[in-house]
């Protein structure tokens, strides 16, 4: 293809009618003009705003299929060549496209492969480099390999010849590893080697001795890292990952292996990826937290690897007892002073030997945060709960007595402490009366959950208080002297003022509302007044829509209300492609109605193509659909392939629960006993201090449930009985938590035979 001038015909192309991350593309011509200028500061910020609109977080519009050919030209006349390569390597590669035909910038950038296959053999080996890896991205085998290879014949710069090896692996994953097999000795640079590696891996090929002692030697390769394969990140802990995504126990044993040697390395940067590899290998492994502790409590050598460590031996809980006895001198190291080392390591203390970290939280409070946060449940696992300490009471109480000395999360921090420990913290009831002004929703709920069962006198205390409060208009006491004394004017005084505030904690307000059911029925007007209306399509609004709903149901005992609010938030929610959570939590709600929500049926059977969405929909619909209808074992699949791409796997076993065993084929206990007692984590995404937490929650109700479904298999059928109902609809039961129970009754609905993408 000739070189003719790389801006040729830009101002003829429709780019005003066309569309890319940020609106229309009428701004691409003046960007691609600045990309080839003399000014480098125009060219920077020029090619800066290009990632951003036309390969914008790895998505790509119609304006960057548009732009692809005049990319192409622009790197082939020279200006910015490696960049531009970089940015339209990252167009090929991307799958996410929005408002293009799919595959049409890929294939825009193969149709001007003419122009950027040439680049390989640049004089410049970091273009050599970039382009290697830009053309492998185009998949065009037929075109792209033979030159690839012609270029692994003759280049000689490392980083570039590492390049040029992955590509190959990329387009041809079994010739990919081949080319590898002969260069893992340490005759060949090491960033070469480190690509082999890799390339045997996408290959699927085995983890041999060669390929063992080739990684140990590469130690620390943090230096090896590619820029432009973003994903694998550090590699040690990216091998590990690949090994432990085989399966079989022998990979696990070897990827183990290999995160033991980095650990007792001599070396301390090698500890330090044997450190990373090893959170890898946690949060991917259930085996790995057991396996792996002794060793990191061995790589636990000085101030710096402790600290490293505890964010890792935290989240491992009680798994990590064995290294208590590294974290302790840290964490009681300047308990009079703020040290962020020692309290990042009492944080780990806190939730690896709650019992050792009390009397040191005790005498560091106020200069702790990181640790009473774990305290306070705020960090830590599910069902953890700080064990009382009476030097922490009085260390907690000597906080609160200076109220004005509180600030940032400490508030919350405290009282959540004190509530844990209910009547046990009843000597702190005087100063959470003193705070009650000052922070009204945090220390009302602490009051309440300290004096249910303190003595008479503290108790009439804590009333006085709260009822200050809530006629002061201060929901959250109000809220409190209710569920302490059951007194329920002030809660209702407080509930019809809030909505019509605009209140921030509408959502919370709804909940209180229909808690009360019928004896809220007085509250109906406000609750309607709150809902947002048709215009409402943001995902606050459509929460705070769908519990003003159920509020609504509760109090008047009405669904038809309720089911078209519902409906209207349905509806909101599939115009808005961020508010798929909306779509779970109105099915949840729906789940609620039973019988009475079947108007909803065909929104729920929607929802059940999303695996986000899927399990709430099955739940609503065994509670809401016609009895006879239902494909049960096909609603199982849809539950159980939610579950294996953790789009929402606690959901996945409440859905199951619901189906009951008689949905389950046997191909379907399978796949449970797999989710339950397989060695790879299904929790594998979120917060990353809850992940190993909920993938334990997560194992154990699976567990819960094959159990039960296997029993049941093997019952005679005349004494099997259909699963028990666990909240009749129209309970107190809120559907605010994350998988309410199903109601009473168990209905059904038909879903075609032809949805099998779940």
């Amino acid at each position: 293809m000739d070189l003719v001038d790389p801006l040729d015909g830009l101002d003829t192309r429709p780019w005003s009618s066309l569309s890319h991350a940020y609106g229309s593309a009428a701004d691409v011509p003046d960007l691609l003009r600045a990309l080839t200028g003399a000014d480098a500061d125009g060219a920077n910020d020029a090619l800066s705003q290009l990632y951003g609109s036309v390969l914008h977080q790895g998505t790509v519009y119609a304006a960057s299929a548009e732009a692809v050919p005049f990319l192409a030209s622009i790197a082939a006349a020279g200006h910015r060549t490696a960049d531009v390569l970089a940015l339209l390597g990252g167009m090929a590669e991307s799958e996410d496209e929005y408002g293009v035909a799919p595959g049409a910038v890929r294939a825009a950038v193969v149709d001007r492969l003419p122009l950027l296959l040439p680049l390989l053999a640049s004089p410049e080996p970091e273009v050599r480099r970039i382009a290697a890896w830009a053309v492998s991205q185009t998949r065009a085998t037929a075109i792209v390999l033979p030159t690839l290879h012609a270029r692994w014949d003759e280049e000689p710069e490392p980083a570039a010849r590492a390049e040029v090896l992955a590509g190959i692996a990329r387009i041809d994953p079994q010739g990919g590893a081949a080319v590898a097999a002969t260069v893992l000795d340490a005759s060949h640079p090491a960033e070469v080697r480190m690509a082999a590696v890799f390339a045997s891996l996408d290959a699927d090929a085995p983890w041999t001795e060669a390929m063992h002692t080739t990684m140990l030697s590469l130690l620390p390769a943090d230096p090896l890292r590619s820029d432009l394969d973003l994903e694998r990140g550090e590699p040690l802990a990216a091998v590990v990952e690949a090994l432990l995504g085989r399966g079989p126990r022998m990979e696990r044993k070897v990827a183990f292996a290999l995160v033991d040697a980095a650990l007792h390395d001599d070396r301390a940067e090698v500890r330090a990826e044997g450190l990373w590899a090893a959170d890898r290998a946690c949060m991917l492994s259930r085996s790995a937290p057991r396996r792996l502790v002794w060793n990191l409590r061995a790589a636990a050598v000085d101030e710096e690897s402790v600290v490293a460590m505890s964010s890792l031996l935290g989240r491992l809980g009680a798994v990590a007892a064995p290294a208590a006895d590294v974290l302790a001198p840290l964490a009681g190291r300047n308990l009079d002073q703020d040290d962020d080392h020692a309290d990042r390591a009492l944080a780990a203390l806190v939730l690896v030997a709650p019992a050792q970290a009390a009397p040191l939280l005790a005498a560091g409070l106020g200069r702790r945060p990181r640790a009473l946060d774990a305290a306070a449940g705020f960090r830590s696992p599910t069902d953890f709960t700080f064990p009382y300490n009476g030097e922490l009471l009085h260390a907690v109480r000597n906080r609160l007595a200076r109220p004005q000395d509180l600030s940032g999360n400490e508030p919350w921090q405290l009282t959540n402490l004190l509530a844990q420990w209910g009547t046990e913290a009843a000597p702190a009831l005087p100063e959470l009366c003193t705070v009650l002004p000052h922070f009204p929703s945090q220390a009302a709920r602490a009051i309440a959950s300290v004096a249910a069962n303190c003595a008479p006198g503290e108790r009439a205390r804590a009333v006085t208080s709260l009822q200050t409060g809530a006629e002061q208009g201060v929901l959250p006491a109000a809220r409190a002297l209710h569920d302490l004394v059951g007194e329920i004017a002030p809660l209702m005084h407080c509930l019809e003022q809030e909505p019509r505030r605009g209140a921030d904690q509408l959502r919370e307000a709804a909940r209180m509302a229909g808690a009360l059911g019928h004896r809220g029925a007085a509250l109906a007007p406000a609750l309607r007044e709150a809902l947002s209306g048709p215009d409402g399509d943001t995902t606050p609004a459509l929460h705070t829509d769908t519990d003003l709903a159920e509020a609504l149901w509760r109090v008047t005992g009405e669904a038809h209300e309720a089911v078209a609010v519902l409906d209207s938030v349905f509806a909101r929610a599939a115009q808005n492609p961020w508010s798929r959570w909306s779509v779970v939590r109105a099915a949840r709600t729906t789940a609620l109605l039973g019988p009475a929500g079947r108007p909803l049926a065909q929104r729920l059977e929607a929802a059940l193509d999303d695996p986000a969405q899927a399990p709430a929909a099955v739940v609503a619909l065994t509670a809401v659909a016609e009895p006879a209808a239902l494909d049960r074992t096909a609603l199982a699949a849809a539950a159980l392939r939610s579950a294996e791409l953790d789009a929402d796997p606690s959901g996945a076993c409440d859905a199951l629960e619901a189906l009951g065993s008689d949905a389950l084929t046997s191909d379907h206990l399978r796949q449970l006993a797999i989710l339950a007692d397989g060695d790879a984590r299904i929790v594998c995404s979120g917060a990353e201090d809850h992940i190993i937490d909920q993938d334990e929650t997560f194992r154990k109700h699976a567990r819960t449930l094959l159990t039960t479904f296997t029993d049941a298999t093997h019952r005679p059928a005349e004494h099997r009985r259909p699963p028990s109902p666990r909240a009749p609809a129209g309970s107190t039961a809120s559907s605010d938590a994350l998988h309410d129970p199903p109601p009473t009754k168990w209905a059904s609905v038909h879903m075609r035979p032809d949805r099998t993408r779940v």
